[in-house]
């Protein structure tokens, strides 16, 4: 076919797939429109291996209830920083999801969805009319690390893994940023870890490093509560047990996207129980960073959509304390990191 032709033929398919798009936002429902985006931008995305990063919006996206609503969950966007009104999605728009699992779905039309509804300024519910979610619930995986920050590992005079050490929780132990972690009768050693998390917003499979960022739909905090007993002394020490007691797994306030994070690895990160700092440190510590564990992990298991990260711990655990200290009941613990919040939790 002659050349003049060919590039006929390519510029006109281009012209009616455009046609087609605005044609289809005009006439589709929003989420409807968002589906047919991300087919298309997939197909796109196949053939640009240079692709970096989910949708650039630096967002603060959050799970709710609305009080008296029934405990009807919604996905939102905080206005500005912690503590500000929330942009209810479904309320500005009926065909937008309803959990943050199903908007990251999506892809990066989906948090392009949650961007137009936040610049709308309309739909916004008050902090005090609404109780915050963990950010994610019912992820497929919790996907957890050990030994994974350099001051920790010196704590407890044990050397620096040469790779990822994996573990798991069960989903069930995800709780609110706000509510109570509930000692077990099972276990008299119940201890903190202050941890960064990440949240998987694409699938994939055997990653490389350097695209792995890409897959990332942003950071939350999260307190990898842990019964030592179960973890160190009992059940063979295999350690899921132990990390994964109902209520042990804390996570919020926000998925903060990653685009609002200058650089996740250099936070300061810290936990507090009854106002007393027992670790702080920063994510500059950490031995294997988000790219090098999503490469990792992606070896073994297809990550999906949802999927939460647990990064590790820094010093100051309560059982390598001298004498060792565990949470009690009336406790309350506070687990910060630099951009992210803070998430506060009573031990009953």
């Amino acid at each position: 076919m002659h050349s003049c032709c060919l590039r006929g033929i390519l510029v006109a398919h281009k012209n009616h797939t455009a046609q087609l798009q605005f044609e289809l936002q005009m006439r589709l429902p929003l989420r409807c429109f968002c589906i047919f985006r991300s087919l298309f931008s997939q197909r796109q995305q196949r053939t640009d291996p240079q692709r970096r990063g989910l949708s650039g919006a630096a967002m603060r996206l959050v799970q709710f209830h609305r009080h008296g609503d029934g405990g009807d969950i919604r996905v939102g966007v905080e206005q500005g920083d912690e503590g500000l009104g929330v942009v209810d999605l479904k309320a500005f728009d009926p065909s937008m999801p309803s959990t943050m699992r199903e908007l990251l779905e999506l892809g990066d039309q989906g948090l392009e969805c949650a961007q137009r509804a936040l610049s709308s300024g309309q739909c916004v519910v008050e902090r005090s009319d609404i109780q915050l979610l963990s950010p994610v619930l019912a992820p497929e995986k919790v996907v957890c690390v050990g030994m994974n920050y350099r001051d920790h590992c010196l704590e407890q005079n044990a050397p620096i893994p040469k790779e990822p050490i994996i573990f798991s929780k069960f989903p069930s132990a995800i709780t609110g940023p706000y509510d109570d972690i509930i000692l077990p009768s099972e276990s008299l050693e119940v201890d903190w870890e202050v941890e960064l998390a990440f949240v998987i917003g694409r699938r994939g499979k055997h990653i490389k490093e350097e695209d792995a960022l890409s897959y990332v739909a942003g950071f939350t905090v999260a307190n990898d509560v842990s019964a030592r007993d179960w973890q160190m002394k009992r059940n063979g020490k295999q350690w899921l047990l132990g990390k994964t007691f109902d209520s042990f797994c804390p996570l919020g306030p926000a998925l903060v996207t990653t685009n609002a994070v200058k650089d996740p690895h250099n936070l300061g990160v810290r936990c507090l129980v009854n106002g007393d700092t027992v670790q702080s440190s920063n994510t500059d510590q950490m031995i294997f960073k988000t790219e090098a564990l999503v490469a990792w992990v992606s070896k073994f298991v297809t990550l999906t959509p949802g999927d939460v990260f647990l990064t590790g711990t820094p010093p100051g655990v309560g059982v390598f304390r001298k004498p060792p200290v565990f949470l009690k009941k009336g406790d309350v613990v506070e687990c910060q990191i630099d951009q992210l919040g803070s998430i506060i939790n009573k031990v009953v």
